[in-house]
């Protein structure tokens, strides 16, 4: 893209901009919290490509005023001056272009929001259960490397540890357009700790990273929800089964895409406190109906880029842990790198850092940026 093009697309920017500054102050969109949100979120990426823009016409400027002095100037102390700025000038150039044309690129709305982590043993059995709490482990370190808050919402342990299933809330800023990449089968080799022979077997523990529905995102009648409540277990504490602090929510809901109803049911015990476990409990429920009456558009994501690195398909296998040679392969991108134990250990930045700048390839490609 030449940079009158880039000048192009950015033309009347600054008067949306303006437009949504004012909108955002005006009583009757703050009422409408669904638009206010998404007028917000607009604002603030516009915001960040016009400080960017104002960059580049800066950059732009100050080479040809240079290119300028180098043709009139006979000074060589001047004309060396003036070269400097164009060589680094025209270093800086193609770089900041770079942001700007992934700036131009329409950001998923999806991206900004919370997510639920949801990590499943596979094939493989009780090993299978294990490698799932070693997945949970690395998320939840990796995630509170990042600042984000983790609450499991809930679990079903392995009869030998780890988990057969576990579910993840997590909550902070971009949590979900991280996160995303995740999504598929994992597979690790290795000698389980069941194994007398030190054969090397290969299991299987599935993860989805759903975006965590807001409350004006689906339609929820409250006043058809039928709620039990019953005695939480655990470890120990004056009122563990002798409050009902634990909820059961159910949930007649019809599918949009079989037409057909069905009855989803909820159990949250994660705190002893019984309208807490029902605000969560709601949640899950407003992001299971999400993550269904969305599958439309996820499907069209995927059909639309079918080497995308965040496909949102589950049951395709995206990376493998190989630990006799402390290897981890992301298969997407073909991503190979050894240093497992730290990986295990929540360092899985620079992993994500190549499937997010792949698919930014992607999407220019797409684009024709």
């Amino acid at each position: 893209m030449s940079n009158n093009t880039i000048l192009q697309r950015l033309e009347g920017l600054d008067a949306r901009f303006e437009e949504i500054g004012t909108l955002i102050t005006d009583p009757a969109v703050i009422a409408d919290q669904q638009r206010y949100v998404k007028l917000t979120k607009e604002y603030k990426h516009l915001e960040t490509l016009l400080a960017t823009s104002q960059r580049y016409r800066k950059l732009l400027t100050d080479v040809a005023e240079a290119r300028e002095l180098l043709d009139s100037e006979s000074d060589e102390d001047l004309r060396a001056m003036a070269r400097e700025e164009i060589d680094a000038g025209t270093a800086q150039i193609p770089k900041i272009e770079e942001e700007i044309k992934l700036l131009l690129i329409p950001e998923d709305p999806e991206d900004s929001k919370n997510a639920v982590l949801e990590i499943r043993g596979g094939t493989g059995g009780d090993e299978a259960a294990l490698f799932a709490g070693d997945l949970a482990r690395m998320y939840t370190r990796y995630c509170e490397s990042r600042g984000w808050t983790v609450q499991m919402s809930s679990c079903s342990e392995g009869a030998s540890g780890g988990f057969k299933e576990v579910i993840f809330s997590v909550t902070g800023e971009n949590v979900y357009g991280t996160l995303k990449y995740e999504s598929g089968v994992h597979r690790v080799q290795r000698v389980p700790v069941t194994e007398t022979q030190g054969r090397v077997h290969t299991s299987a523990a599935s993860v989805a990273v759903l975006p965590e529905a807001e409350a004006f995102d689906v339609h929820i009648n409250e006043g058809e929800i039928k709620w039990d409540t019953f005695r939480s277990s655990g470890a120990g504490g004056q009122n563990v089964n002798k409050v009902n602090s634990g909820v059961r929510l159910r949930y007649q809901w019809t599918n949009p895409a079989t037409g057909e109803q069905q009855e989803i049911l909820i159990e949250c015990t994660e705190t002893r406190d019984q309208p807490k476990n029902k605000e969560r409990a709601l949640a899950r429920l407003r992001t299971f109906i999400y993550d269904h009456e969305h599958q439309k558009y996820v499907d069209d994501i995927a059909s639309r880029r079918r080497t995308l690195v965040s496909t949102g398909d589950r049951s395709a296998k995206i990376r493998t842990y190989n630990y006799p040679q402390g290897r981890i392969t992301d298969h997407r991108i073909g991503y190979t790198i050894y240093n497992l134990p730290a990986f295990m250990d929540g360092d899985i930045q620079d992993c994500i850092d190549h499937l997010i700048v792949a698919e930014n390839a992607e999407k220019l490609k797409e684009a024709e940026i």
